[in-house]
């Protein structure tokens, strides 16, 4: 229990933080297998998808969700992948 009000108000700020970070976390995981399910498909719209999955990524980057290394590693599985689609067309 906080003893404090900066500490009561902490607990406030951090559940706020955490339901938000929970919710990008989220938004991410279902662009990655959206894209991942686009690319066994072998969708049309492949190339749109990737680029709303890479900006996704991005912006989990931006806020501390997600490492900026974790970021890069993950935009270049996708782009591979999308690379091997494309050539198996």
């Amino acid at each position: 229990m906080p003893n404090t009000k900066s500490a009561v108000k902490r607990v406030r700020s951090s559940a706020v933080k955490r339901l938000r970070n929970r919710m990008k976390r989220s938004e991410l995981k279902t662009a990655l297998r959206r894209f991942r399910e686009a690319v066994e498909a072998k969708s049309p719209q492949l190339q749109e998808i990737f680029k709303y999955t890479v900006k996704k990524v991005d912006q989990a980057a931006a806020k501390n969700i997600i490492h900026k290394n974790a970021a890069s590693r993950k935009k270049s599985q996708l782009q591979k992948a999308l690379n091997s689609a494309l050539a198996n067309k």
